[in-house]
């Protein structure tokens, strides 16, 4: 089985990720193809980056090439998670794989800011202009190389409002993973 998260930022993907490897589950990110590249580039890896970065391997490999590069290295046999689905690209290239599902997990956007500057993780926005101003430039691609969240989630078999506390993500997670288990 394959499952991948898509959402904005902050709405709680790589929790949704940590779950499942805690339940045995393989877990990746398509950035993390990005991060192979900047490495193999010289360059720091921070979240410009890693969007400039998409945008670079994205124009040279077509628009589903993290996914594509992915698909290489995971196995079909075990069950795997992957974070951070940014263009529908990605999405269509990982339906190739017999039990593919996309997971778009929503978040209002207040309690979102509210969570990124409780996390504190480098590169994000310092103030709320900043952050709305990120939003706007992730929701629509300019061109095929950029992030397009809005069109990405609408390919999402599966939604996930994650508005309440960890707990409760956690029972939502579990009622899900026994509903495809059981397909």
């Amino acid at each position: 089985m394959l499952l991948a998260v898509t959402g904005r930022n902050a709405a709680g993907k790589t929790t949704i990720v940590e779950w499942f490897v805690e339940q045995g589950w393989d877990g990746c990110s398509c950035s993390d193809s990005i991060r192979h590249w900047l490495r193999e580039n010289g360059k720091e890896i921070n979240r410009e980056n890693l969007t400039q970065g998409g945008r670079t391997l994205r124009s040279k490999g077509g628009p589903g090439i993290l996914a594509e590069l992915l698909l290489e290295r995971i196995s079909a046999e075990q069950p795997t998670i992957i974070d951070s689905i940014r263009t529908p690209d990605e999405v269509h290239a990982l339906r190739k794989r017999e039990g593919f599902l996309l997971i778009e997990v929503n978040v209002p956007v207040d309690l979102r800011w509210e969570r990124m500057q409780k996390r504190a993780r480098g590169g994000d926005p310092e103030n709320y202009q900043d952050f709305l101003a990120q939003e706007k430039t992730e929701a629509v691609a300019e061109n095929p190389s950029g992030q397009a969240l809005v069109a990405t989630a609408e390919l999402a078999d599966i939604l996930i409002i994650n508005d309440g506390t960890r707990e409760e993500l956690g029972k939502s997670l579990k009622i899900l993973l026994s509903t495809i288990e059981s397909r």
